[in-house]
């Protein structure tokens, strides 16, 4: 017995365990949903599919693991610059997929190779911030780091798949706070886009907040020019944006911003996946109906559900139990990492961790906001659990990469 409490005390101090259970519970759902979902109509190929994949994903935790800590930020650049031509190959070779050019054959099935670019481009943004002589607050790092965040996202426009791009949005407000930014300046940038946002659909809601948003930063008692001209201008393109609703865009167009406000509105077209997402999720009750037991899934009410709606399966078969140890699960993986960060003074490390933490915290809140209906639908995977082997691969990778930077968390207890 003392050899055994000796060896998982010295594997507790090389392996962080809540991590790497966490990680298991999360695609243990995963598998279940697929399989769920997939089952009874043919296509059950689908959680093979998956099966494998997590198979190459467990191999790819495993490299990552054993892998020289110093080779992540070593060949950051390297790596990131790879991943932009993975990005041009699929332009020109891509296979056009629900309507976008975003993936690549590789023999034992379709790859996205904009999932893993994810990860190369958060570890570049991480080594350029974490660099000594960079000073995110000179106008010509901060261009620099941008250009590092919208270079991918600009071939992925030109797939277009606007979901993933967006979902590299995620991480460069936390990583360029985290290097010295001045969140101020982030607010002083985004409320016109809120008010751009809002003015779509009701233009004198659009001053109520924009006077609430003024109130708020001149309290702050920072810049009192940018504090006042902020919002206004958030007014003038709220106006236009209200305009454009009305008097510029296609009824088509207007119909999908009606649709995300009333799926009700259209409920045997643009707002039927919302619509029967909100029926799935609320006929699960507390318990669930059982797997396998899920009208809504196992009658294929949502098509392809098995993908970015992966979410209503959990909670019409496992109900709001099933759907909170789930969304538990998430936070106590989120928070550990987290927890990680502050065992350790490398730069480099931190913003890495952090930009993971914050890429699926945003997979997280679209990816379940959108099936209750609370942002609109934009086709963005639930980490872990949707069907398809380049997210859960990508995944399962940074998974290998907090569990490395954990072994080597000794070592990285001194700022670099």
């Amino acid at each position: 017995m003392d050899f055994l409490s000796d060896f998982f005390r010295r594997l507790s101090q090389r392996l962080d365990f809540i991590v790497l259970v966490s990680a298991i519970v999360l695609i243990s759902f995963g598998l279940l949903a697929v399989y769920s979902a997939s089952n009874g109509v043919g296509t059950i190929t689908i959680f093979k599919r998956q099966m494998m994949w997590v198979g190459f994903g467990t191999l790819a935790i495993f490299i990552m693991y054993f892998l020289p800590y110093r080779l992540f930020q070593d060949w950051a650049y390297l790596v990131y610059g790879l991943s932009l031509v993975g990005l041009l190959v699929v332009l020109i070779l891509g296979r056009k997929i629900a309507g976008s050019v975003s993936w690549v054959s590789i023999g034992i099935g379709n790859f996205q190779p904009s999932e893993l670019t994810k990860f190369t481009t958060i570890a570049a943004l991480a080594k350029f911030l974490s660099h000594r002589d960079t000073d995110i607050t000179r106008p010509k790092d901060f261009i620099i780091a941008m250009v590092i965040v919208f270079l991918p996202v600009s071939l992925i426009m030109l797939q277009p798949d606007t979901g993933t791009a967006l979902t590299y949005l995620t991480f460069i407000v936390p990583l360029i706070v985290l290097a010295g930014f001045d969140f101020y300046y982030i607010m002083i940038l985004a409320v016109p886009a809120i008010l751009t946002l809002v003015g779509f659909v009701n233009f004198w809601g659009a001053i109520v907040i924009a006077i609430a948003i003024l109130l708020v930063l001149l309290s702050l008692r920072r810049n009192i020019v940018l504090s006042t001209l902020s919002p206004l201008l958030g007014l003038g393109a709220s106006f236009a944006a209200n305009y454009m609703a009305n008097r510029v865009l296609k009824p088509h167009q207007l119909k999908r911003i009606q649709t995300f406000l009333d799926p009700l509105s259209d409920p045997q077209g643009a707002g039927y996946n919302a619509l029967q997402a909100k029926v799935a999720i609320g006929s699960g009750g507390f318990f669930g109906k059982g797997f396998l037991e899920g009208t809504q899934t196992q009658l294929k009410f949502i098509p392809a559900q098995w993908t970015d709606f992966i979410f209503c399966v959990i909670g019409e078969e496992l109900g709001f139990l099933g759907a909170s140890v789930l969304l538990l699960t998430y936070m106590l993986l989120l928070m550990r990492v987290v927890r990680i960060t502050q065992l350790i003074k490398n730069r480099f490390s931190i913003m890495v961790l952090a930009g993971i933490v914050s890429l699926f915290l945003g997979h997280i809140i679209v990816n379940v906001g959108m099936t209750i209906g609370l942002v609109p639908v934009i086709g963005i995977p639930l980490p872990f659990l949707s069907y398809g082997g380049s997210s859960l691969f990508a995944n399962m990778i940074a998974i290998g990469l907090i569990l490395n930077i954990y072994k080597n968390r000794r070592d990285l207890s001194f700022s670099a």
